[in-house]
């Protein structure tokens, strides 16, 4: 079974950074584009920011281009998102996923192309 295990939410003042993880355990991850999304309240599930199996390509959401920096550790099985700069528009659960696609270059283009959700961690960015 796949599991997909998110951490490293919390309180943060604006300007503050933090750093989620994603541990996937139950499948190949290092074949997999992973991703990761976010959801306000009372607004749509928005893309945050993507990465290859490789790590060879990257995609950001305007949002939070320059702010935040995806990565990956095939050794561990994790992915992490750091999170710099943060603003109160940032407030939202976080999600990771991992894409359908095995060993592709290409970045899932959205959360249709993504098989397996975590459970989401919440994120506050206090103004």
């Amino acid at each position: 079974q796949v599991q997909l295990v998110e951490s490293g939410g919390g309180l943060v003042q604006a300007g503050g950074s933090l750093r989620l993880s994603c541990a996937i355990s139950g499948r190949t991850f290092r074949s997999s584009a992973m991703g990761w999304f976010r959801q306000a309240p009372e607004k749509e599930r928005e893309y945050v920011t993507a990465i290859t199996w490789s790590g060879g390509s990257t995609y950001y959401a305007d949002s939070v281009k320059g702010r935040f920096t995806i990565s990956r550790d095939n050794a561990k099985n994790t992915v992490y998102l750091q999170m710099n700069s943060l603003k109160p528009e940032d407030t939202a659960v976080y999600y990771c996923a991992a894409g359908r696609g095995i060993y592709s270059h290409s970045i899932p283009r959205g959360s249709y192309e993504y098989d397996y959700w975590g459970q989401g961690t919440q994120v506050t960015v206090s103004s």
